[in-house]
């Protein structure tokens, strides 16, 4: 049972395929509470979505939210977050407060791979993979549905492998076609699976870790990182232990929450909005600015039909100091 009124830190992950939310204690950081909620291409709906689960979980004093993710922003405005920061950032703090002495990161999600190298804490290269989807977890869950076994199952099958198959793993199409081919040659299916997380681990070294000094400690984290079949691939690709943090699949909301205490610790006062998020209705309207040659696309956030963001504009002829609304057909 969750004590009364205990103060916490907020932090709130979106992304294109989950969003994630942590909840830490105010003195000992110690996770308290976590969500992992399917985006499915309505960030707003799942936001409001997660404030409700989370109020009903128990009585928080909320100190101070941080957000980050692709829809950081859009979060932040909803939220009154007092820390917005990239994925980069986020991931790293989170791992670094996990073990202080981490050299680099492995971050895989739904639909994209991260790489981050760091030294004495800071992060002084990364690279991201957005473009393709073969290294990443929805490619995971489709060969998993096609293949008709719970996702769940895949690492615990592909560790059974005496054989691992040589699977190509530089695109989603050619992977799949090779393990088809594979498949029709009367390879089982733990050398294909395991053939197939090694494939993508050389496509993430290859690719993403292409000219990085990658160098233990390893933290790997990420939804990605429950598949015992790709830990055991990084670890013998790269001959180095691999560590998985307990928390490993909300890490970027819990490096937010971490911010957003730092940024409070310091003496700032908490902007947060508190769970009245849940009671208002959010609407994005864009327009297409035809007054220059610029033609921003410029995005305007309602909420109960008067703006409180407005993104995309260079010139700042669009701001909250005016009226934004008289230019756009709601």
């Amino acid at each position: 049972m969750l004590r009364q009124n205990r103060q916490v830190y907020l932090g709130v992950d979106v992304g294109s395929v989950s969003t994630n939310v942590a909840v830490i204690d105010a003195d000992t950081t110690e996770v308290v509470h976590k969500l992992y909620l399917r985006t499915q291409g309505q960030p707003i709906k799942t936001i409001q979505q997660g404030m409700v689960q989370l109020q009903a979980a128990g009585e928080w004093d909320i100190k101070g939210v941080g957000t980050t993710g692709s829809a950081r922003q859009l979060a932040g405005v909803m939220l009154g977050s007092d820390v917005i920061k990239n994925e980069i950032t986020a991931h790293a703090v989170a791992a670094t407060h996990e073990i202080p002495s981490v050299r680099t990161i492995l971050e895989i999600g739904g639909q994209d791979s991260k790489i981050m190298i760091l030294q004495d804490g800071v992060v002084t290269d990364f690279a991201m993979n957005t473009v393709c989807a073969a290294g990443t977890g929805s490619f995971l869950d489709q060969q998993a549905a096609r293949l008709n076994i719970p996702i769940a199952e895949f690492g615990d099958i592909a560790l059974k492998s005496e054989n691992p198959v040589r699977i190509a793993g530089r695109c989603t199409v050619f992977a799949e076609s090779d393990m088809i081919h594979k498949q029709q040659l009367g390879h089982s299916l733990a050398d294909i699976l395991a053939g197939l997380c090694r494939a993508m681990v050389r496509n993430y070294i290859n690719n993403i870790g292409k000219g990085k000094s990658i160098g233990g400690p390893v933290v790997f984290q990420g939804g990605v990182a429950a598949n015992l079949g790709m830990r055991r691939a990084f670890s013998d690709a790269l001959d180095l232990e691999i560590h998985v943090p307990e928390h490993f699949n909300v890490m970027g909301a819990i490096g937010a929450a971490l911010l957003s205490r730092e940024f409070i610790i310091r003496g700032n006062e908490t902007k947060f909005l508190g769970f009245a998020v849940t009671d208002s209705t959010y609407t994005t309207v864009g327009l297409e600015c035809q007054e220059c040659s610029n033609h921003c696309e410029v995005v305007n956030i309602l909420r109960d039909s008067e703006a409180i963001a407005v993104w995309g504009c260079r010139c700042g002829k669009f701001n909250l100091k005016r009226e934004v609304t008289s230019h756009i057909a709601i």
